[in-house]
């Protein structure tokens, strides 16, 4: 709220200061001196450049509001591009300037060092623009890289975002960095929204929209990166095109897929697996401690009642089949951590522990269908 009562304040005074400057050049041309000068035309010129300049003002304040994602980067090689192309020009124009500067050649000197003192202009800040993500002020020995506020930023990548997670993350505000998706993983999701394939178009739908919530999320900042790199120019694949860019950002790639993960850290990649984070977030159960837990189904071995906690982590009963449907005591005996989550087993509460129940896990290959 106080940044945007700052910019209507900083757009006011500009304002202020285009009308206050039209007025001055429609006072200006309006001198005696002028005039006569001039002759009958004066007050229609007088006109066109209050007119010229009140509209112009416009034009940029109306351009500053409807670009609402700005990019500093993009910013500084439009800044950075036109210094070049402007110092270009007028090296260059100073070095042929002797060929027109006499005769009746004389006249095409002006217009000549417009006109090339714009194409200078466009070559450098069109050549930057494309170039930004390469962009660096080099000094002898010395290089200058980008400093990034905060921690660094987050790559997405397609399984993370089809899957969702991210944005109610994303709502409890833990996450204050910058989200990275890299434009070939936009125009994955894309193919995967447009395949043939109900399930394919279903998850690549709900990919893209999981990506317009966290856009209308004020709580995120969140990049769609053109990602045109060096880098990525013989790298087709687009797993080894994400670690590849995230490494050359210095960032971290957020993912659920096991072999990206592998990959990416066989690179040096740092890697956040959302499947580990929901992990470590489960209830920590400890052997002895006492639990309620509703038994919802039989579980595969003799008497197993299977049952679930309200993070999803999966409870085996000892003796519990016997209370399907009910909700029961029980005393933990062993907690099991697997690659799809932790399982916790137990016994009935007053119960005597049977088998192997106390020290080992018992056998358990599954829900029973």
């Amino acid at each position: 709220m106080k940044q945007n009562t700052l910019l209507i304040v900083i757009r006011g005074i500009f304002g202020i200061m285009i009308v206050s400057f039209a007025i001055s050049v429609a006072l200006i041309m309006s001198h005696p001196s002028y005039v006569r000068e001039a002759g009958e035309a004066s007050g229609y010129v007088t006109w066109l450049a209050f007119t010229g300049v009140i509209v112009l003002g416009a034009l940029a304040i109306l351009l500053d509001i409807l670009i609402r994602n700005k990019n500093i980067t993009t910013l500084s090689a439009i800044y950075f591009g036109l210094v070049l192309g402007l110092l270009l020009g007028y090296m260059f124009t100073s070095a042929v300037q002797w060929v027109f500067d006499a005769g009746q050649t004389r006249w095409i000197l002006q217009p000549m060092r417009l006109v090339i003192t714009a194409i200078f202009c466009y070559i450098c800040v069109s050549t930057l623009v494309q170039t930004k993500d390469e962009f660096r002020f080099i000094i002898p020995y010395v290089e200058f890289s980008k400093q990034v506020k905060g921690g660094r930023p987050l790559v997405l990548d397609t399984s993370v975002i089809i899957d969702g997670r991210i944005a109610d993350i994303c709502d409890t505000k833990i996450i204050d960095t910058q989200l990275i998706v890299p434009r070939f993983v936009l125009q994955e999701l894309q193919s995967i929204a447009d395949s043939a394939d109900k399930l394919k178009r279903n998850r690549g739908r709900r990919g893209l929209d999981v990506l317009k919530r966290m856009q209308s999320n004020p709580k995120v900042e969140l990049q769609i990166h053109e990602a045109n790199m060096a880098e990525l120019r013989d790298v087709t694949r687009v797993d080894e095109r994400l670690v590849v860019f995230t490494k050359a950002l210095g960032a971290r790639v957020v993912t659920n897929d096991f072999n990206l993960n592998k990959i990416a850290q066989l690179q040096g990649v740092e890697v956040i697996n959302l499947n580990e984070v929901a992990n470590s977030l489960k209830t920590v159960a400890l052997p002895g401690e006492a639990l309620q837990v509703k038994l919802v189904k039989a579980g595969d071995q003799v008497g197993q009642g299977v049952g679930y906690l309200d993070d999803g982590t999966m409870v085996v009963v000892e003796g519990g089949r016997s209370n399907l449907g009910q909700e029961v005591a029980i005393v933990v005996t062993s907690v099991l951590q697997t690659p799809a989550g932790r399982m916790i087993f137990g016994r009935l509460e007053g119960g005597r522990p049977g088998g192997g129940s106390s020290t080992e896990h018992p056998k358990y290959s599954g829900e029973k269908s």
